[in-house]
């Protein structure tokens, strides 16, 4: 693989503030998918929560379900640890526009009413860090190192 390529996608543009961004945006990203795969947190795990994508039309539910979750989980502990950061909020943004489109938009804004306020603030974090990269105390900062 290039080290070029590398560089750039482990690059970090920003400090402690996206620092401050990833931690909670990583745990947020973690417990939701903890819900979908484990059930855990209030959660239906992969069953419930693929019975119900099957029921809103993403099917097959049982698949969308472990994707999306393993893509909250896991990407959620890849901000968090700032562990390729970018490519992790990149996948993240695309969850949440598919969240965003598929359930919460026909209802309006605001959660109150299941609107997707809460998707959009998310879409919005995952942006930014895919723009700015991981900050300080990152493993990309570390990678990155031994490439240089």
């Amino acid at each position: 693989m290039s080290t070029p390529l590398i560089n750039k996608t482990l690059e970090s543009n920003a400090t402690w503030s996206t620092m401050a961004l990833r931690l909670p945006v990583g745990l947020i990203f973690m417990a939701h998918g903890a819900q979908k795969l484990f059930g855990m947190f209030g959660g239906y795990g992969l069953e419930g929560t693929g019975q119900w994508m099957d029921s809103i039309g993403l099917g097959p539910g049982f698949l969308m379900a472990l994707l999306a979750g393993s893509a909250e989980f896991f990407g959620g502990l890849a901000i968090l640890i700032g562990l390729l950061t970018r490519p992790a909020a990149l996948i993240l943004a695309f969850t949440m526009m598919v969240a965003i489109l598929s359930v919460h938009f026909e209802n309006g804004l605001f959660m109150a009413n299941n609107g997707y306020e809460f998707g959009l603030a998310l879409l919005a974090a995952s942006v930014s860090l895919f723009i700015s990269g991981a900050g300080n105390l990152a493993l990309d900062n570390e990678i990155k190192c031994r490439f240089a």
